[in-house]
């Protein structure tokens, strides 16, 4: 009963404005997030429905129940994978299970539909024509991506080569599977496909990741034996990766303030096999840049809390926009974390990536912050990448369900300028018109006149040179 006492709290807050689903999950403390995020995103998208089959057989007055309590039981009863509790919760709802599924097929001949997803709001029906594959990325920690699809492939699955196009995703069901266009360590399954019980996900040798999560790692592609800083870790698949990425050589920096999450990323990361990390359970803005720790961090991966309005099942884009203090208040906080992590002497590139759809959490974010940080500048990722940043930020990406099959998603990458040499700070000369009052004394000297010409003629005969350097002077002596 605790699963769905904890997915009714959450809701209530989400309700109240409190946090977003994703953050309020995290920050639960609840044993199987998985299984308490998945019922509080599918609750909230049918949360309509489930209101008013509870308000049509009276569910709140004969049970005594609380809205959030009971449209979560009602889902899964209804809709879901079957109650999860006994003793007397289980059996109250067992009571009411005739009457509750005859008022949902009441709304459907009503409706005309005969599917449950047919009842949901436009705006989730369109998510779910845009199903997202399931994505593994292989741990190369532990094998090889040559090793998981031999693996695979004896065991019954059907191996179709590398993606070509984002339409080849259309065909995947059953046991086929493909290796992703962009990274080469990521397989492609059918939606369907579940690696929870496998034994290559139990024995951490495949990280179930979105494809969209991978990119930050991915593009800040940290060489084996560097030092590097993952600034909000948990939950851990990104650290995993930069450790992948690094062959567990160098030293990988892992902060986060939940201890909690921190406890179970560990594990995550003990199952990874990743041996070159130090977490650390801080505040990353109360981290000093100047410590002699990081004088040898080069490279930063920043993905900071944000409203996770990306997150396929959340899709609470109204109530987020009508929250303009919240995303303001999340904007400050990303800009400030994006800031202090240019601030780290060595540091030559950071990439910044959220899991939102705003603009106020991206571009504006790198907006600000260049206009702050002028020593810094945008990398154009992936040329290919078929969705990009908003004008003016077409350097970095986005990733959506329509066009990446992805979760949404944004992704910058913020490098440092290279340091202007000597000679690209010279000025500019420029041979003006001779003759007339005020005009510059623009002669090159002997020595740049020889260099140019020099450039140009490319003579060879050392007898030439000296003979029109002393033609030179000598016609100094007769102006003169």
């Amino acid at each position: 009963m605790a699963l769905y006492m904890k997915a009714a709290e959450i809701l209530e807050k989400v309700e109240q404005k409190k946090g977003a689903v994703k953050t309020l999950v995290y920050d639960s403390k609840f044993q199987n997030i998985k299984q308490l995020f998945a019922l509080v995103c599918e609750t909230q998208k049918y949360s309509s429905v489930l209101q008013e089959v509870i308000n049509s057989t009276k569910l709140l007055k004969e049970t005594k129940l609380r809205i959030h309590l009971a449209e979560v039981l009602v889902y899964d009863l209804l809709i879901g994978h079957g109650l999860k509790c006994g003793g007397t919760w289980k059996t109250m709802m067992l009571k009411h299970h005739s009457r509750l599924q005859a008022a949902l097929a009441r709304i459907k001949v009503k409706r005309k539909v005969s599917r449950n997803r047919d009842l949901l709001p436009s705006s989730f029906q369109q998510t779910q024509d845009d199903v997202i594959p399931r994505y593994v990325r292989v741990n190369t920690l532990k094998t090889t991506l040559h090793d998981v699809i031999d693996y695979l492939k004896r065991e019954g699955f059907s191996y179709q080569g590398t993606l070509s196009q984002l339409e080849d995703l259309d065909r995947l069901s059953g046991k086929t599977f493909l290796c992703d266009l962009h990274l080469q360590d990521l397989l492609v399954f059918s939606a369907k496909t579940d690696f929870h019980d496998h034994f290559l996900y139990k024995a951490g040798h495949i990280i179930l990741q979105d494809k969209a999560s991978c990119l930050p790692a991915f593009l800040l592609n940290p060489r084996a034996g560097s030092h590097v800083i993952d600034a909000c870790a948990a939950p851990g698949n990104k650290t995993s990766h930069l450790a992948a990425l690094m062959k567990n050589k160098g030293k990988l920096f892992a902060f986060d303030l939940d201890a909690k999450r921190l406890s179970t990323m560990s594990t995550l990361l003990l199952r990874a096999g990743v041996t070159c990390y130090q977490l650390a359970n801080q505040d990353f803005l109360k981290v000093d840049p100047q410590s002699s720790e990081y004088k040898e961090v080069e490279n930063i991966l920043l993905d900071p809390s944000c409203s996770g309005s990306g997150m396929v099942c959340l899709r609470d884009e109204v109530s987020e926009l009508q929250d303009e203090g919240r995303l303001q208040a999340l904007a400050t906080f990303q800009l400030g974390c994006l800031n202090h992590a240019l601030q780290f002497p060595q540091v030559q590139r950071v990439v910044y990536s959220t899991c939102s759809i705003h603009s106020q959490e991206n571009e504006e974010v790198v907006s600000a912050c260049l206009q702050q940080n002028p020593g810094f500048r945008l990398v154009h990722l992936l040329p290919n990448w078929p969705e990009r940043g908003h004008e003016p930020f077409t350097q970095c990406l986005r990733a959506s369900t329509a066009k990446t099959r992805t979760h949404g998603f944004f992704v910058a990458m913020l490098e440092r300028r290279p340091l202007q040499t000597h000679e690209e700070n010279l000025p500019i000369i420029t041979t003006l018109p001779s003759g007339g009052e005020g005009k510059q004394d623009t002669h090159p000297s002997d020595e740049e006149q020889e260099n140019t010409e020099t450039a140009d003629e490319q003579p060879t005969n050392p007898v030439s040179k000296k003979k029109r350097r002393r033609n030179r002077k000598k016609h100094k002596k007769q102006e003169s």
